[in-house]
């Protein structure tokens, strides 16, 4: 039951995603050129409202924070993030606009795709000699989240941090609804 809703949310998610425009990389160029701000409100705007929801859900106690996964903050994540941010920057797609834009038709998004799976064997096979140096140093103790959420370290300590959390995320709301379309 688990796998097929997964593929339905997925196939949700690829839906909005192809809808807004997130799978066409003019759009993306222009947003992360700051010249169609378009896709940038819808991001901003869904992690405003994700946000809002998650802490109310957290501090109502709807939503059990044990249940929450965490990753682990190190500094290989910040390298791998430039990374994936340049690539993006560069082909117009990130891994999950690429596999939309795939099933749309886009030839060049299924290059994209195979050099992803590419870089990602090179990783795998590179994995263990990496192990043991600076990139898996833990960057602000390891597990960190905004508000408190557990036992993960929280960037905002006072006991209200599930509210100024959901009060950051409807003020992301606010700043998106405020941006123009376009700038230029």
């Amino acid at each position: 039951m688990e796998i097929v809703i997964a593929v339905i949310l997925g196939t949700l998610f690829g839906f909005v995603l192809q809808r807004i425009g997130a799978a066409d990389p003019e759009k993306i160029t222009g947003m992360l050129g700051l010249t169609d701000l378009h896709l940038m409100k819808a991001i901003l705007s869904g992690i405003g409202i994700a946000s809002f929801f998650l802490f109310l859900g957290l501090m109502s106690e709807w939503i059990d924070a044990g249940h929450l996964s965490i990753k682990s903050m190190y500094w290989g994540v910040i390298v791998g993030g430039a990374m994936l941010g340049f690539g993006w920057a560069l082909a117009g797609f990130c891994p999950g606009t690429g596999i939309v834009a795939a099933g749309a038709g886009r030839m060049d998004a299924v290059f994209f795709l195979i050099g992803g799976l590419i870089g990602a064997g090179i990783y795998t096979i590179f994995y263990e000699s990496l192990l043991g140096t600076w990139l898996f140093e833990s960057v602000l103790g390891g597990k960190a989240t905004l508000a408190t959420t557990g036992s993960s370290t929280a960037l905002i300590t006072a006991d209200s941090s599930q509210f100024y959390a959901m009060l950051l995320g409807l003020m992301m709301v606010v700043f998106a609804r405020s941006l123009p379309e376009r700038l230029r």
